[in-house]
């Protein structure tokens, strides 16, 4: 029995549509029914908050596979509501590996620590950055600015590498970990086929969205931070917070043998994954 936490997010939305597809059965666990609806995946939602400890062990009662798909710093409590003897698949980020401390990225290294710190059988799996959900605001609202800019304003020239995993392949990805016999809590990132720089992820994405290719702009990181809370005030500009600049100058690669050997998932190339994302 899969009890799947945040089924109406956009990632566990992902998830139990491939989960029916699959014709497999699956508890949605969701806080708002409205939000359930939304999604048109049949089947009748279990509604519990993740801060309501009592409501949350009636949901996962006789579980033996708890998926979360909600904030990785709702682990603990997870952890303490589920039964006995259930496996774990969790989903992190790979913001924990930031040098910029922020409440999304501290949020996932205490929900990771306080998995390993539990001994429960599962994984944390740590996906970059997602694209190709509906409605997601990754490339979508970076298309959406690219619309609007003649030139791209890119700290350090956009040489920062990135390595963006498509929706459907994260979603291979829990499933094959929901099938591994887990011993113990592990932890696994999962990322796209390769990295590349974020300058190339850019006008790879204005390609795909059929929009005439921008000018990179080479700019200071302290000026973009300095002018990128003005973006709010901008009509039909996307808002930029100053902490998504700072992350514009880590490099955000990672090997992915782990992800190929163990759940045997290669992510689709960058273009692939794209042109299915704007066609959609």
């Amino acid at each position: 029995m899969i009890a799947v936490i945040g089924a109406s997010g956009r990632s566990g939305a992902a998830l139990c549509r491939a989960l029916k597809a699959a014709g497999r059965p699956f508890i949605p666990v969701v806080r708002n029914a409205a939000h359930w609806i939304a999604t048109g995946i049949s089947g009748e939602g279990v509604f519990a908050d993740l801060e309501d400890a009592r409501a949350l062990r009636v949901a996962l009662a006789g579980a033996t596979v708890v998926v979360n798909t909600a904030h990785a710093r709702h682990a603990a409590a997870v952890l303490a509501a589920a039964p006995e003897g259930a496996r774990f698949v969790f989903l992190g980020s790979t913001r924990r590996f930031s040098q910029w401390a922020d409440a999304h990225g501290d949020g996932v290294r205490a929900g990771e620590a306080a998995f390993v710190a539990s001994g429960r059988a599962g994984v944390m799996l740590h996906p970059t950055m997602i694209y190709g959900a509906t409605g997601e605001d990754n490339v979508q609202r970076l298309a959406a600015l690219l619309k609007r800019l003649p030139v791209a304003p890119l700290p350090g020239g956009g040489r920062a590498l990135v390595q963006p995993i498509h929706q459907a392949d994260l979603s291979r990805c829990i499933l094959a970990a929901i099938d591994i016999e887990w011993t113990r809590p592990e932890v696994m990132v999962v990322a796209g086929p390769e990295p590349l720089p974020y300058r190339d992820f850019l006008l790879a994405v204005a390609a795909a969205a059929g929009l005439k290719p921008p000018r990179v702009v080479d700019l200071p990181v302290a000026l973009l931070e300095a002018v990128a809370p003005l973006t709010r005030w901008v009509p039909r500009v996307p808002t930029i917070g100053a902490e998504e600049v700072r992350r514009l100058v880590e490099d955000k690669a990672f090997p992915v043998t782990e992800m190929r050997d163990r759940l045997g998932v290669v992510g689709r190339p960058l273009a692939e994954g794209l042109a299915a994302t704007f066609r959609g």
